[in-house]
C-alpha cells in the first residue's frame, strides 16, 4: 500500500510559499499522490467513475479518445475526471507519441477516517 498525501489546499499553499521562499526545504514527500482530503476522494468514487475504472483496467484503451468511445462520455470531461484520478495516484496517462493512454494503478484503495479529526489516512494498492 501507498500512502496518498491529504492537505487542504490551505496547507498546500503555505508549504508552497514557504518552499519558494527558502524558509524551508520540500517535503520528502512533494512527489506522491495528493488529494484535499477523504471526502474529496470518495467524491470522485462515483459510480460512473468506478465504471470508467473498470473499462481501463479490463479493455485498456490505447487513447483517451477510444476511452471516450468505450465509456460513452464526452472527451473533455473525461480529460478533466481522469485528471483528478492521476492527481491521487489511482490511474496514470502515459504519453504514447502525441495521445494518453490511461493506464489503472490500483487494485484495492483504503480509506480510514477519524471521525473525531482531520487525520485521515488514504493508500492505494
Amino acid at each position: 500500500m501507498t500512502a496518498v498525501k491529504l492537505q487542504s489546499l490551505q496547507q498546500l499553499h503555505a508549504e508552497m510559499r514557504a518552499v519558494a521562499a527558502g524558509e524551508r526545504p520540500a517535503p520528502a514527500d512533494a512527489a506522491m499522490p495528493s488529494a484535499e482530503s477523504a471526502d474529496a476522494v470518495l467524491r470522485l468514487l462515483t459510480p460512473e467513475n468506478r465504471i470508467l475504472m473498470r473499462i481501463i483496467r479490463d479493455d485498456k484503451p490505447t487513447s483517451i479518445a477510444e476511452l471516450a468511445r468505450l465509456s460513452a462520455r464526452a472527451e473533455p470531461n473525461l480529460a478533466r475526471t481522469l485528471a483528478k484520478l492521476e492527481a491521487i495516484g489511482i490511474v496514470e496517462l502515459q504519453s504514447d507519441g502525441n495521445k494518453k493512454v490511461p493506464v489503472a494503478r490500483v487494485t484495492q484503495i483504503r480509506v480510514e477516517i477519524d471521525p473525531y479529526s482531520m487525520n485521515d489516512k488514504l493508500e492505494v494498492a
